[in-house]
């Protein structure tokens, strides 16, 4: 028997598939000073077997806490369901014991957690944490666990999956950590799978591979799928249903073409008009040439791999492999292409996090090595990182993390400080009075808007900006992609942009530099780069993107007979580098 025939009869209606998961009249609220603060209102929908329910709205508006109460994951004791039923194989799952709720998690309820860096334990290997999933809920074998998580790292297209096992979580990329959580949550084929931003943090090309993957899941094997997102382009490819989520309530649940094609309320027309579009990227005009901010050349990054008794290095990792590019004033520059291709390992040069062979200069001067010198270039150089978490100290009120870049450099007094900070929420939409709470209170898409707060606190001249509105909705993305362009207009600031968001490249960037193993294979304006891309990983990459259109017919599948190629080399290989040839007006590409 499988587990969908253990439904209740009650749960189905004659001619109807049946229903997985019911939700009625679910009521979240907290515990807080002054009484109880309610955090979501009367939410009610049911979830039907092979059904793609999308969840969309603003940070902030409830979806992630609705999907944490199903798990049955509310911080206690303060958070709670204060009402309603959440209706599982018959049982309400809010009246369940812990015990219970553990039985179901994993095996029958799974979920990919939004943040994967939080969703993992740091001080497990990879391998280990998917063995203890498995066995868990299975009666395996170590060595048929240790099977059956090679075959899931497979299913999401992690490179080298033997050696991932034996990596810990630090050592992977975002999007590499994203794929892990992801493989984690579908190893087990659950009845429920709760998918909070999914692919938040994976570049088009993998995030279209792990669309199809969970397409595949729930029509293969019947699984109800709940996908929380802020992409309306995946919900209009995914979806069979959304619902629209404001302040805790539902504002409108629709199926998927009718909302949208017709939606009824003014928040949700507001919410797609807010969506960026591939093909509405502008064309930047033409600046007088100048000194560049940012001279980059023949930037090489390599981390050794140590083995053997003696723990000599082997082999190395070329992350990233002779790249050169300028970023001039008032510039907006953006770095795309797929996870681990060393988009990131290049801000993290820049900024001195990791050593590099090469030349770097900011505002016609080296950048030096010493700590000296490079503190004195942080005030100019500030880093919106691509997890704000981990960003964020924990233990310090995001008033203070704001006002601390203007302290230690000895900017201002309190007052005037305190000043700025208001100053900064207001302009990133966040209210004045969370200046006094913690980063735990808010929500991943809040937390962004407080690093990028943050970085803007002393003025810099260059931004590098890593991800920094992966994690936010639409609308809210929308607001500060905005800001980031009044303020380079009014301070004729510069931006490293990184991001895997085509659509949002294209409409922000002067010029886009496309990467592929650590080396830059096209680089150009965005109108030449996006209307006529010359190399054909470029063109996959685009091809790739979600259009917020759901009567768009999905591009064909691309089947991979192997792995993607490797950055590891061993010790004395000759670099492998690639070679750029013009093909007019600073469009340059590399020969394939």
């Amino acid at each position: 028997m499988s587990a969908f025939e253990t439904l209740s009869p009650a749960a189905s209606v004659a001619g109807e598939t049946p229903v997985v998961l019911s939700v009625r009249d679910l009521d979240i609220s907290v515990r807080q000073q002054g009484g109880v603060k309610r955090l979501v209102t009367g939410l009610t929908f049911d979830l039907r077997r092979g059904e793609t329910l999308a969840i969309a709205g603003e940070s902030g508006s409830g979806k992630s806490l609705t999907s944490l109460a199903i798990m049955g994951l509310l911080p206690p004791p303060a958070v709670h369901v204060s009402g309603g039923s959440i209706t599982f194989d018959g049982a309400d799952l809010t009246q369940l014991t812990e015990h219970k709720l553990q039985a179901l998690r994993g095996s029958r309820i799974a979920m990919i957690f939004q943040e994967p860096m939080t969703a993992l334990n740091p001080v497990m290997r990879i391998g280990d944490q998917l063995i203890e999933a498995l066995r868990a809920h299975e009666s395996l074998s170590r060595a048929a666990a240790r099977d059956r998580a090679l075959e899931a790292l497979r299913a999401v297209r992690l490179t080298e999956p033997e050696r991932r096992l034996r990596q810990y979580p630090h050592e992977l990329s975002g999007g590499m950590r994203q794929r892990v959580v992801i493989a984690m949550a579908i190893a087990l084929r659950p009845d429920v799978l709760i998918a909070d931003e999914p692919t938040t943090a994976l570049d088009v090309t993998v995030q279209r591979e792990v669309l199809d993957l969970l397409r595949d899941l729930s029509r293969d094997m019947g699984t109800a799928l709940i996908l929380i997102t802020h992409d309306m382009g995946v919900v209009a490819e995914m979806a069979d249903r959304v619902l629209v989520m404001q302040a805790g309530a539902m504002v409108e649940a629709a199926p998927v073409a009718e909302l949208f094609t017709a939606p009824k309320q003014s928040y949700t027309r507001a919410l797609l008009s807010a969506v960026p579009r591939m093909g509405q990227g502008r064309d930047a005009p033409v600046k007088e040439a100048k000194a560049p901010l940012v001279s980059v050349r023949d930037l090489v990054v390599t981390y050794d791999l140590k083995g053997g008794i003696l723990g000599r290095t082997q082999s190395r990792v070329h992350a990233v492999e002779g790249v050169t590019f300028d970023i001039q004033p008032g510039e907006t520059f953006a770095l795309v292409g797929e996870s681990g291709c060393g988009k990131s390992t290049i801000a993290r040069a820049l900024t001195g996090l990791v050593a590099y062979n090469g030349i770097v200069e900011f505002d016609g001067k080296p950048l030096g090595t010493t700590h000296a010198s490079r503190f004195a270039a942080s005030r100019q150089m500030q880093m919106v990182f691509q997890d704000p978490m981990a960003a964020l100290n924990g233990r310090m009120r995001v008033g203070d993390l704001v006002m601390e870049p203007l302290v230690i450099h000895g900017v201002g007094d309190r007052d005037s400080r305190r000043a700025r900070a208001e100053a900064l929420f207001d302009r990133v939409g966040l209210t004045r009075d969370a200046l006094g709470r913690y980063p735990h209170e808010f929500s991943g898409g809040q937390r962004q808007r407080i690093c990028i707060a943050r970085a803007l606190a002393l003025n810099p001249k260059l931004i590098l900006a890593d991800e920094s509105v992966s994690a936010l909705d639409v609308s809210v993305q929308a607001s500060v992609l905005n800001l980031l362009a009044e303020l380079k207009a009014e301070m004729d600031m510069s931006y490293l942009f990184i991001s895997h968001d085509m659509a949002v490249v294209e409409n922000i960037a002067d010029r886009v530099a496309v990467m592929f193993l650590g080396q830059i294979v096209e680089i150009g304006s965005s109108a030449q780069v996006f209307g006529d891309p010359q190399h054909s990983y470029t063109r996959r990459l685009i091809d790739a993107v979600p259009h917020p259109d759901p009567a768009r017919v999905l591009p064909p599948r691309t089947t991979h007979a192997s792995d993607p190629p490797s950055p590891v080399r061993a010790v004395g290989d000759p670099p492998a580098r690639l070679t750029l040839r013009s093909v007019g007006g600073g469009h340059l590409v590399a020969a394939e």
